[in-house]
Formats: structure tokens, sequence, C-alpha cells
């Protein structure tokens, strides 16, 4: 007899083994980890969209794990596009080879256990061994981010030539205002005065 078992935790794939021993049963165990690591995480936040994404890190970071499903519709409106993409994202991990068949999902909805008829979700929920993977997927696609979207430094320009990124003489380095320079009664300076010296005249 030759038996062979995918996707079994430690726990249980010990006792089938002693159990398949004492029968004298050649027994084969593949072990698939189906745990949540920093990879897999940055995958799964990555191909969610704005919306789904947005609600997975409230659940991450402002709720550390547990955060009302009143709390997300009052930042995300309905929750309904939200929450089909998280549902719809771990198959698609499945399918596209991400991670083995049999992962939990990371978010789980939370229903009051004294109403056991139809009800709203009352919250929204991560394990706590899965927050501390999932915030660090979040500040590795932060720091992706940041690294794309920060303007690139400037070449190596000779004293001579200014650089492109420098405020132009008379402009003003935060409203791109030009400077108006003042003497101490008030004149200003820069100013081409001829006209109204010539209408005063």
């Amino acid at each position: 007899m030759k038996i062979t078992i995918e996707g079994a935790d430690k726990d249980f794939a010990e006792k089938l083994v002693a159990l398949a021993a004492a029968h004298h049963a050649e027994l084969t165990v593949a072990a698939v980890d189906t745990k949540w690591t920093a990879e897999r995480a940055t995958r799964y936040l990555r191909s969610l969209p704005a919306g789904a994404r947005r609600f997975a890190e409230m659940v991450i970071v402002d709720g550390d794990g547990y955060i009302d499903a009143d709390q997300l519709r009052a930042a995300l409106g309905k929750l309904n596009g939200p929450t089909v993409a998280l549902s719809r994202a771990v198959p698609r991990g499945v399918r596209e080879g991400w991670w083995p068949e049999g992962i939990s999902a990371p978010i789980t909805p939370v229903y009051d256990p004294d109403i056991p008829s139809w009800q709203k979700v009352i919250a929204y929920e991560m394990t706590s061994d899965n927050v501390p993977v999932f915030r660090s997927a979040i500040a590795a696609l932060a720091t992706g981010r940041e690294a794309l979207t920060s303007p690139a430094p400037p070449g190596p320009w000779s004293e001579e030539a200014p650089s492109a990124l420098a405020v132009p003489p008379g402009w003003g380095a935060v409203d791109d205002v030009p400077r108006a320079l003042l003497d101490e009664g008030g004149v200003n300076v820069g100013a081409d005065t001829s006209a109204e010296h010539e209408q005063g005249r």
C-alpha cells in the first residue's frame, strides 16, 4: 500500500507517518508551505487595485490586525468592491503560482456571534502572525514607490554651468513669484519707474 499526502501540516504528518508505520505502509508526505511570507505578501498587495490595497493597509496598519467595518466604510464608502478584490486575489495567486493552493486568506470578515441570521460584517481581521509579515511588505512597497517617483539626482555639472534644478535668479524658491527688492523707503528697487517719473513731470 502506497499513500501520498500533499499539503499536510506538521502535526498531522507526524501522526500519519506513525500510523502508516504501524501498518507497514509506504507513506510519502509532500510538505507544502502555506504560510504567508514577505515575498508572498508583497505580491498579494501589489496585485490589489488601489481601493482594496487601502482597505488592506487600514486593517494591517491602522487596526493592527483588527478594524471595525464601520471605520472602513467611513473611509472607503461601500466595501463591496474592495472585499471582492481581496477574495479574488488568493485564487488568482494560486493560478499564477505565487503561492500554493490551501493558503489562507490573509484578511477575513468578523461577524457578531450572537446574531445567527444574515448580518453585516462588524469587522475585518488578520492573524497576529501575519501582521508583521504584511507590515514589512507594505514598507517594501512604499520604498519601491518612493524610489520610482523621486526625481533623479542632477548629473555632474561643471561649476560654470548652472544646475537644471536651480531656482532662476529673481524668482522665489517656494512660490515662484518674482522677488521684489525694496529699499528702506519701500520703493521697488528693481522696478522700472521711468513712466511714473514722466507722469509726475
